[in-house]
């Protein structure tokens, strides 16, 4: 299954970078870890590192982290909150920024299982304190994974997924950006995923960040509280 894995891996890295370097693509980084309490509540932390072009001219930044709640068995709850920079275009974090924002976003995600495929939907409402004042953001993503290869150790390693989000605000133009993500990840544990993808991310006049193609390179790995056993928590759609 690892020579699989690598096999994939490096037709997807291959394709990715020579895409990345024949469109000027980006690079988008993200590191994530969460807590399991119990089977209801958890915690996590996040932060994301992005280049405007393939590892140079890095322009953005983020730390986020917040609760999870699960009120039903595919119904979760999250509060989370985080800083989220963004740099001029032309270099390495280039100033005077475009954006210097704090933000707080409540979230409902529901979940729905058709066979071995996962459907989820995401929505989530954005307060931001932004360099040009407060604002208001709506966001919608629906998205699906599904778990291919042999089962072992009572799951599957590889699994594709794709998603599309939408952008809204309560002011004009009111629509605001549309982000596609396609991905391949591989479970080496339940608990960990390593995680390889393209965004096409399309902005309409908005300077929190910049619409273009990325490339997606994404660890995330979650702990348990001894007590907390009961089932795979990690779910094969990724925040971003």
């Amino acid at each position: 299954m690892r020579n699989v894995f690598t096999a994939v891996l490096s037709v997807v890295l291959n394709i990715c970078t020579t895409h990345a370097q024949t469109f000027d693509s980006g690079s988008w980084n993200i590191l994530n870890a969460k807590y399991t309490y119990s089977d209801n509540l958890s915690f996590f932390g996040e932060v994301q590192l992005r280049s405007l072009r393939l590892y140079n001219h890095f322009h953005y930044y983020e730390y986020k982290g917040g609760i999870n709640y699960e009120i039903y068995r595919n119904v979760n709850l999250t509060l989370g909150a985080g800083s989220y920079q963004t740099y001029r275009e032309g270099g390495d974090f280039v100033t005077p920024k475009n954006n210097d924002e704090f933000r707080i976003w409540p979230q409902i995600v529901l979940f729905q299982s058709i066979g071995s495929a996962k459907i989820e939907q995401r929505y989530r409402s954005e307060l931001r304190w932004t360099s040009n004042g407060y604002r208001n953001r709506f966001r919608y993503r629906l998205g699906f994974s599904f778990p291919i290869g042999r089962e072992r150790n009572k799951f599957k390693p590889l699994q594709i997924s794709a998603s599309n989000e939408l952008f809204f605000t309560d002011k004009e133009p009111y629509f605001e950006r549309n982000r596609l993500l396609l991905a391949l990840g591989y479970k080496p544990s339940k608990a960990t995923l390593l995680q390889v993808g393209y965004i096409h991310q399309f902005d309409y006049k908005i300077n929190d960040e910049i619409g273009r193609d990325f490339l997606v390179l994404g660890f995330y790995f979650e702990m348990f509280r001894k007590e907390t056993l009961s089932r795979q928590s990690i779910h094969e759609i990724k925040d971003n």
